[in-house]
């Protein structure tokens, strides 16, 4: 080999070691990562590869010789009595295939027993007690020497301060990792965003910042845990010396939590199928884990085998597939979902990510996008967890392009070209047109064809989906034009069924205002706020032309609810498709808005109703809608609030109350004589 190739080939080790212990600096040290654990994963790879090719180059400081990174000068420090190393991973099948046989072979075995655990997403520790009492506690650090961490870890709940009074040894080293569970992180991330604190980029970050705070009161004040996975410096006649399993039964015994989700298992298959089941629960898990650890049980057998360089040969880490990756961020564009919410997506150079080549990440909202400050041309870390929508996680700010651009979200639906709005309390933007918009459709027809909008029975989702998906429905209006040819030839619609929604739809003609204005789908307007609509304004022209300072005069509509009403009505595409309706012959009885003025009421106004039993002509719902155009409250319960109870057939207890509370009864007849009276006389 030529000079040059070898100086090259030299430098190259060189570069590697210097961007990994950058990158152990940054994790270990700054609890900061800059890239995910694969890239590291890889340039780690590189590098071991590189000197186990030229071994000529390797020297006592590479990274591959080192744990982690030296300790923070702000914590004294701790020696380690025994050194706390690190693992060699396996990235495939192939990989615990090629351990399991050299420690057979190394054993003279045919078949290994191993106890399999979780691999957590932590901080590696160590516990030191003597005589039963915690007297210190460290960070693993570079290995051999740690940060004193003693007065953090005391505030860690899950660790015992004093070991069992019967059975504490004389000297007892237990480590184990530091997490926080996931509960506990987004509640940590919900407080810190209330007080305009730093938001925490994962778990794992958020439980090594947590640890190494120089004030013990902020460390308290986080929800940490601990879990025991071993053993160090001992002094104990009661430690058990012939397996791992019955050395974490025996830390258990002294009060430390150990993962449920241990298991001894018996040679490759055993592992494999523990590697499987523990994957298929890591989401449901209540921590963070990347992978799982696989260790000879037999004691003696570790200790035959022994360690090499920074690990034992005895123990391996298999790590899960990368949940976390490297890419570009190509371009920025908006996808409009069934409520006409504006999602800003990333598209993306095309990367491998948790077993699938994503393309596409979710940036949720403009506010998202300026907090991680994402840009057209950035490189960007991708998170995939699972069946969770894939996300842009954050920016390597220091691959950032000159000419990278930044985002702007668009005045107009990229769909049907309705104005954009974003509503005072939302963090996401919305189309205006919603009885129009072609991502609307299928939702919009759904709700308008609702129970308790304009009650077409018959019309569910898989129908709706044919009529759009076949261009046979655009906007709720088309349901009026329908005729039986077109929904014969719909899938698993006979002529009677076609029929009957046919009936349906005509019957729905003939409505209340009040249902209408419900069945638009209008942001923020719900039911009861149809209702004060209809109550107070009387005519659906009247809502259509009102302004927003009048709208808020309607008791309980506010600033955002107004918006949402103007926005909806200021769209041309939404007037049309209600004058469409009206031509098709939907209908309602109007009255006079008579509360827009100060000195006019309802006639009911003040008055409580309550339904029980079964009405003869109508259904209570339709009842309720007369009763409260009119300007009453339709209650629930009996009280001696109450003015009337209407009764039908088969009453319930509410008739016994009313007659206990001396309450006036009526029935259908005399409810309709009443309602007949006071609308005349008004």
């Amino acid at each position: 080999m030529m000079c040059a190739e070898i100086d090259s080939i030299k430098q190259q080790i060189q570069n590697l070691r210097a961007e990994i212990e950058r990158h152990n600096y940054q994790y270990y040290t700054l609890d900061a990562p800059l890239i995910p654990d694969a890239e590291y994963d890889k340039l780690f790879v590189s590098l071991q590869h590189l000197e186990r090719a030229y071994p000529q180059f390797l020297t006592e400081d590479s990274p591959t010789q080192r744990v982690g990174a030296t300790p923070l000068k702000e914590f004294t420090q701790i020696k380690h009595a025994i050194a706390m190393l690190s693992l060699n991973n396996a990235f495939s099948d192939s990989d615990v295939e090629a351990f399991d046989r050299r420690v057979k072979e190394a054993l003279l075995k045919d078949s290994i027993e191993y106890v399999a655990e979780p691999k957590f997403d932590g901080i590696a520790v160590s516990l030191r007690y003597e005589n039963g009492i915690l007297r210190t506690g460290a960070t693993r650090g570079d290995g051999e020497v740690g940060e004193d961490i003693t007065l953090n870890l005391k505030t860690i709940r899950t660790i015992p301060i004093v070991l069992p009074q019967k059975n504490y040894p004389p000297l007892l080293e237990v480590r184990g990792e530091v997490l926080m569970l996931k509960a506990d992180f987004l509640a940590l991330n919900e407080r810190q965003a209330r007080k305009g604190e730093k938001i925490f980029a994962n778990p794992r970050n958020a439980a090594a910042g947590s640890l190494r705070q120089l004030d013990s009161k902020i460390t308290a004040s986080r929800q940490l845990t601990f879990f025991a996975y071993g053993v160090g410096e001992c002094v104990d006649t009661a430690l058990p010396t012939s397996t791992q399993h019955s050395v974490l039964n025996y830390l258990l015994s002294l009060g430390f939590p150990v993962a449920q989700e241990v298991k001894v298992v018996a040679g490759m298959k055993g592992l494999l199928s523990y590697y499987q089941s523990i994957g298929q629960q890591r989401e449901n898990l209540p921590y963070d884990i990347d992978g799982v650890v696989y260790k000879v049980n037999a004691l003696r057998d570790q200790e035959q085998l022994g360690f090499v360089s920074r690990a034992p040969r005895f123990a391996i880490a298999h790590k899960f597939p990368a949940q976390e990756a490297l890419t570009q961020v190509l371009d920025i564009s908006v996808q409009v979902g069934r409520t006409g919410a504006l999602t800003p997506v990333a598209r993306l150079q095309p990367v491998f990510v948790g077993g699938v080549t994503l393309t596409n990440a979710t940036l949720h909202n403009l506010d998202e996008i300026i907090r991680k400050d994402v840009r057209v041309g950035d490189t960007v870390v991708v998170r995939r967890a699972g069946d969770v929508i894939p996300e842009v996680a954050s920016v390597i700010m220091e691959k950032r392009p000159q000419n990278a651009l930044i985002f702007q979200m668009p005045p107009h639906c990229p769909i049907c070209h309705s104005h954009v709005v974003r509503l005072i309390d939302e963090a996401v933007f919305r189309c205006t047109g919603g009885l129009f918009c072609l991502a609307q459709r299928k939702q919009a027809i759904l709700h308008f064809s609702s129970r308790r909008a304009m009650n077409i029975e018959g019309l569910g989702e898989k129908l709706v989906d044919q009529m759009v998906d076949q261009a046979i429905v655009r906007t709720p209006a088309d349901l009026y034009r329908l005729g039986l040819a077109a929904l014969v030839n719909l899938e698993r619609m006979a002529q009677k069924s076609a029929g009957n929604i046919l009936q349906a739809i005509e019957k729905s003609k003939q409505t209340t205002l009040a249902r209408f204005i419900y069945a638009l789908g209008i942001r923020n307007v719900g039911e009861t706020t149809a209702k004060d609509l209809a109550k107070y304004l009387g005519n659906l022209d009247r809502l259509i032309a009102i302004d927003e300072i009048h709208l808020q005069q309607i008791p309980d509509i506010g600033p955002v609810v107004a918006q949402s009403i103007i926005n909806f009505f200021a769209e041309s595409h939404n007037r049309e498709v209600i004058e469409q309706l009206r031509a098709s012959g939907v209908h309602w009885a109007e009255h006079e808005g008579k509360l827009l003025h100060a000195d006019s009421i309802l006639p009911l106004s003040g008055k409580t109703f309550v339904l029980t039993g079964t009405l003869a002509t109508m259904s209570r719902e339709q009842a309720k809608e007369k009763i409260e155009t009119l300007g009453a409250k339709v209650s629930n319960s009996v009280s001696k609030k109450t003015d009337y109870v209407i009764v039908g057939s088969d009453p319930g207890s509410k008739h016994d109350k009313a007659v206990s509370l001396g309450v006036a009864i009526l029935n259908e007849d005399e409810l309709m004589i009443l309602l007949n009276k006071v609308q005349s006389v008004s």
